[in-house]
């Protein structure tokens, strides 16, 4: 596992709210719910989506593809289409700024 990285300032995304950023070549998304950040991978399972363009429901992203939820708190697929879970990033919050650690 690799360093915490900076990605954005606590100011920069509300809540509820999501943003797209890129680390070291990976695109992730960043949710904030509840004053509490999450990061997943950008990617649906199921045909690769782009989860980060999908309405955020409570702790819920959904594909904006074809409606596959997945829980921003660990990444685990909720509903079909999708069966695998996407990968969920360490973050956490230093001052005004939200932190990741990449997971393989």
């Amino acid at each position: 596992m690799g360093e915490f990285v900076p990605v954005a300032r606590v100011s920069e995304i509300p809540d509820p709210g999501k943003k797209l950023v890129e680390i070291e070549d990976r695109l992730v998304a960043i949710f904030h719910v509840n004053g509490q950040f999450f990061a997943l991978d950008d990617v649906c399972t199921h045909d690769g989506g782009p989860l980060a363009e999908g309405e955020l429901d409570g702790y819920q992203i959904i594909c904006p593809r074809h409606g596959a939820r997945f829980d921003i708190r660990t990444g685990e697929a909720l509903t079909m289409p999708a069966t695998e879970p996407t990968v969920a990033h360490e973050v956490k919050v230093e001052g005004d700024t939200v932190l990741v650690r990449l997971r393989e």
